[in-house]
């Protein structure tokens, strides 16, 4: 059977560097940090008191009273997105064969906001004991994913993948394997999360995942910078439209990218901790690779998980050195969770999007906030350090890893 290609032709986001693509990305490459301090709830008794959240956002903005009680914060970050993507891709709904249009959406850990809420308002005994009957419906990780498909009519298939901070690249390479096998035209993927709250900073610092330098509260998201002590919390959603090249080019869709391969593995090794060695992600880029049909040398820029974790960072680049040998030294390597924070499930929709723009401009986002150099690490590789680098890019890899030793990659390529 031969498979069929799969392009990108619309986008859409929602982060803590603006509440568009473009506003985004103009802010991604000026390497402008989206870190601050929190302003959802008091953190005196929190190790962490900053994070990456989505700025100058108002719910009456987007939605109406009636419908935004029924939506998480997750839920409406994911419906803006998803918005966004429609647009751009700019569908004729009434002439698309609603059976082939599906979606699929993703999220780490769903309606976090709701769950505290509904629990604590139930222990302090506000509304004993009748919780909301939005409770359920606003909580669950696939609920974005229904919404999505009732908004635009999409009956193909639709559902929610949960793999930690893999999750939204999951989602994509699902889409493009439903479209590759020809159950679907076109599919609104990708993924968002809304887990600065509460639960959601206690939980992390309680595993001490997340960096508490809130001194230096704006540059805390430093990746390979010998100083780095754990990842900083970000929001928001990524939207990609995965649509089958034919049908794309049938109805004179503008592409931005041929998504040409999906690579996931396992690190089988620890419930937080990556393979020290990094063999996990090794052998999820070189899954990646081969399934696009590419050689190692093809690639030429990688967004790496890269979120300034002590461990994570080296087993990262351990993995890239493995597959991609002297190769390692012409690659661009960046970390763009340095200026958006670590979106959770989010996040690999984000740097997909990062990835796919990458492409189209010919530019290369930085890693920020680089000042000391790690001796466990090569620093004869060109990871970007504080300034966004142009170069022609023909094919970018993203790689996002998740907690249960999750990982996935993907690889777009510039049209032929």
């Amino acid at each position: 059977m031969e498979l069929k290609r799969v392009v990108i032709t619309g986008l859409g986001a929602i982060t803590p560097l603006g509440n568009n693509v473009n506003e985004s990305w103009e802010n991604l490459i000026n390497g402008v940090s989206g870190s601050d301090l929190i302003t959802r709830f008091d953190t005196e008794k929190f190790k962490t008191k900053f994070a990456c959240e989505v700025k100058n956002y108002d719910v009456k903005d987007h939605f109406d009273r009636k419908e935004a009680r029924k939506l998480d914060l997750y839920a409406q970050y994911a419906l803006i997105a998803a918005e966004e993507a429609v647009q751009d891709a700019n569908f004729d709904l009434a002439t698309l064969d609603l059976d082939k249009a599906g979606v699929i959406w993703s999220s780490g850990i769903g309606g976090l906001q709701t769950f505290y809420e509904e629990i604590a308002g139930f222990v302090k005994g506000d509304f004993t004991p009748r919780f909301s009957p939005f409770f359920i419906p606003k909580m669950i990780s696939d609920i974005a994913s229904g919404h999505i498909s009732i908004k635009y009519g999409f009956r193909g298939p639709n559902f929610s993948t949960v793999s930690a901070c893999a999750s939204s690249t999951n989602a994509l390479i699902d889409a493009l394997t439903y479209i590759r096998l020809g159950k679907a035209d076109i599919f609104i993927t990708g993924g968002s999360e809304a887990a600065i709250n509460e639960a959601g900073v206690g939980g992390f610092n309680a595993m001490q995942a997340l960096s508490t330098n809130n001194e230096n509260f704006r540059t805390a998201s430093r990746p390979f910078d010998v100083t780095r002590d754990g990842f900083v919390m970000g929001e928001g959603g990524g939207a990609l439209i995965l649509e089958e090249y034919e049908h794309a080019v049938k109805r004179g869709a503008t592409i931005y990218a041929e998504i040409v391969g999906g690579g996931m593995s396992a690190d089988a090794y620890h419930l937080t901790a990556p393979h020290p060695e990094g063999l996990g992600a090794a052998r999820v880029m070189q899954n990646a690779i081969e399934d696009a049909g590419l050689k190692p040398e093809d690639v030429d820029y990688i967004n790496v998980h890269g979120t300034a974790t002590p461990l994570g960072d080296i087993a990262e680049v351990k993995g890239i050195k493995t597959v991609f040998g002297d190769h390692s030294y012409k690659l661009n390597i960046s970390a763009t969770k340095s200026m958006t924070g670590h979106l959770l499930g989010a996040a690999g929709a984000a740097e997909a999007i990062a990835a796919i723009l990458s492409i189209k401009h010919g530019i290369i986002p930085p890693t920020i906030n680089f000042e000391h150099q790690d001796p466990d690490l090569d620093n004869k590789m060109n990871f970007t350090f504080n300034k966004a680098q142009t170069r022609d890019i023909n094919v970018s890899l993203s790689n996002t890893f998740g907690f249960g030793g999750h990982n996935s990659s993907v690889i777009f390529k510039k049209l032929q």
